[in-house]
């Protein structure tokens, strides 16, 4: 048994410099990602990558706790004038008309405080959950530095991206509803 015991202690620090340079490698991957012409770094076909937010009235969402439901993350922040129209849009057209189905929208402010994300949220008048993203970790693994936050991400219930939106395009934003409301019909 000691000398299993010896075995095992003389693995320890290689084993944890391995998974430090696993991690590390995975961070210089992510940090240096090509950013297509849209800026985003993911794909259509692409699992989303690992995230926990926390909304404004503490539930926490995680895509393994939205795995079997449907779900948008809509990548906004209060000086975005795009993002402002956009979001009453998002509103009526996408999470009341789905939020009774089996349907996540979740707002993901980038780099503000949980205070701000909250005045921004009354100002618009969204009832969808709204997070702050306070270091833009979120934003960061889908998206390049310095691409520009209207975004939404449309994840399947398997937890696949399946749908991409930059901007506030109305054929797109017609296109995804079509898209949301087929994986969501019962």
């Amino acid at each position: 048994m000691r000398l299993l015991a010896n075995q095992f202690a003389s693995l320890r620090y290689p084993l944890s410099l391995l998974l430090l340079c696993s991690s590390l490698s995975v961070f210089v991957l992510r940090a240096t990602a090509q950013a297509d012409e849209r800026g985003f770094i993911v794909q259509v076909g692409q699992p989303m990558p690992a995230f926990t937010l926390t909304d404004l009235k503490g539930n926490q969402y995680s895509n393994e706790s939205l795995r079997g439901t449907t779900y948008v993350l809509q990548f906004t922040a209060s000086w975005c004038g795009v993002c402002r129209k956009e979001m009453p849009h998002l509103e009526k057209d996408v999470w009341q008309a789905f939020r009774d189905r089996s349907f996540t929208l979740l707002g993901v402010d980038l780099d503000e405080p949980k205070e701000k994300v909250a005045t921004f949220a009354a100002s618009t008048g969204v009832t969808y959950p709204m997070a702050p993203d306070s270091e833009g970790q979120v934003f960061y693994s889908i998206a390049g530095p310095k691409t520009g936050v209207t975004r939404n991400v449309v994840v399947d219930s398997t937890g696949k991206i399946v749908f991409l939106t930059r901007l506030f395009d109305s054929a797109e934003f017609a296109e995804m509803i079509q898209l949301i409301d087929r994986l969501t019909k019962n």
